[in-house]
């Protein structure tokens, strides 16, 4: 069985040389620190094109410590979750990792890519109670990478892991300022593999010389791409990160409408295209969810003497059968053609934006301010009328708007951005209210007309389910309204 855990660490650069500092200061009254020596062992896999490299996934199988056996590491928000599994014969990837990263692998056999030895001298700074702060791990590294020629590299590096206890972060930054006064240097390289292989098909990490708005610009994508890539793998594992999926998609799609003149037109089209065709895959499986959820707590909020017949068993079962169908139909395009082409190509724009136009701070805060007018304007026109449709497009409006604000916020300023970010968003929950009801209310239609022809059910509470519903629609309409006087 697969187990998990999350892991947060500094990497920094050292000499072959370097003196790793006294860190008996940092300890705190009772504590002490635990020294270790050990000598790992890690072999590599990959596809022959690193399609997991270039996601920020490692797969390795390790020999030599505690954590022996084979480890999945995917990146997070500020740390990384680390799946494991007994190493087996220490050769074949294990069927159950090999199913988790089948799509962001594009289907491609996995093999051997590089081999690394690291002899690991360890300081552990524990608090008075035994519990772990953090690790300091002193690795000398020798990597061996495959190929047509084998590709031998050494260097050494430090690596400070933070542990669970409360207080355990402060200990990890100060331990890295006095790394840094040492004259350590954070490493540019991820991970040891990226390293690794620095020296034959990957290039050496090369300073930023991007700008302020370019570098929020592919940040921002690829913390987007990160989200799908992560969605991905734990859709396979059986768990449920359609919701976070589905934003990351959102604001990824956002980003290409709002600073479309940056992106070529006929790639942008094509890719917003494809992910809102993988987002209404998985919004099929949201909506029944969510529906679910909504339907279970307004049925139980009615008196009981109106609620007649078996409504919420009704409401759970058809609902629940149809989230099964639809969860069926998004786990099998996760292996279809159309899906691996989708991740390929975020792949592409996750190595960096292919940039048409210059990404400078000014377009960057023009496109902003238009986004925002346009979802006032839009917003003005929708209160003004009675279509539900027009307060729907107000709403994706505001949502555009919304995360133009985050995504500008290296530029514009945090007190700005965040001013801006909250202000739609605040119209954005309302309307998303409103979109809920109107969404509901089609909803309870269907099934009580479904409940209105069976023999021992009627329609009479999912009417008064649906009117309520379209009350709450009407009520979200004046709220929004509100906001805007």
């Amino acid at each position: 069985m697969v187990s998990t855990q999350r892991e947060r660490e500094g990497k920094y650069d050292v000499g072959l040389h370097f003196m790793l500092p006294d860190l008996g200061g940092l300890v705190p009254t009772g504590g002490r620190i635990e020294t270790g020596a050990v000598t790992l062992s890690s072999v590599y896999y990959d596809t022959a094109e690193r399609d997991l490299l270039r996601q920020h996934l490692t797969l390795r199988c390790r020999t030599g410590d505690r954590d022996a056996g084979w480890q999945l590491k995917v990146p997070a928000d500020k740390a990384r979750t680390e799946l494991f599994l007994p190493p087996g014969d220490g050769e074949t990837v294990p069927d159950e990792l090999a199913v988790l990263v089948r799509g962001i692998g594009l289907g491609k056999p996995l093999h051997q890519v590089a081999a690394l030895s690291t002899v690991r001298r360890t300081e552990r700074l524990l608090d008075g109670d035994g519990q772990l702060l953090v690790e300091v791990a002193d690795d000398l590294v020798h990597a061996t990478v495959g190929g047509d020629v084998a590709v031998v590299g050494e260097w050494r590096e430090v690596e400070v892991e933070l542990g669970e206890e409360s207080g355990a972060a402060k200990v990890l930054t100060r331990v890295g300022k006095r790394l840094a006064k040492a004259g350590a240097r954070p490493s540019p390289h991820e991970s040891k593999l990226v390293r690794a292989l620095a020296a034959t098909d990957h290039p050496s990490a090369a300073a930023d010389t991007s700008g302020t708005a370019e570098r929020a610009l592919t940040e921002y994508l690829d913390a987007q791409v990160q989200a799908i890539v992560a969605g991905d793998m734990w859709l396979r594992r059986g768990l449920d990160p359609i919701h976070s999926t589905r934003v990351g998609i959102r604001r990824f799609r956002s980003t290409l409408r709002v600073f479309n003149k940056l992106f070529g037109a006929e790639a942008r089209t094509k890719l917003d295209a494809e992910l809102s065709w993988y987002a209404g895959v998985l919004g099929e499986v949201r909506d029944r969810q969510v529906q679910r959820k909504r339907f279970a707590e307004k049925v139980a909020a009615l008196p009981s003497e109106l609620v007649m017949g078996p409504v919420a068993a009704r409401i759970e079962g058809d609902l629940l059968a149809e989230q099964h169908r639809h969860l069926e139909h998004a786990m099998a395009v996760l292996d279809s053609d159309r899906y691996r082409a989708l991740i390929a190509t975020l792949a592409q724009w996750r190595t960096g934006p292919q940039f048409s136009a210059p990404a400078d701070s000014r377009f960057v805060r023009k496109a902003t301010r238009k986004a925002g007018r346009k979802a006032n304007k839009r917003l003005t026109t929708a209160v003004a009328g009675t279509d539900d449709a027009a307060l729907h497009r107000a709403r994706k409006a505001a949502k555009r708007a919304r995360y133009a604000a985050e995504l500008a916020r290296p530029v514009l300023g945090k007190k700005k951005a965040k001013k801006k970010a909250a202000k739609y968003k605040k119209i954005q929950t309302v309307l998303g209210e409103h979109q809920d009801s109107v969404v509901a209310a089609e909803t309870l239609r269907t099934l009580g007309a479904r409940a209105g022809t069976t023999p021992g059910e009627n329609g009479f509470a999912f009417g008064l389910l649906y009117g309520l519903e379209r009350q709450a629609a009407q009520q979200a309409r004046a709220d929004v309204a509100r906001l805007t006087s």
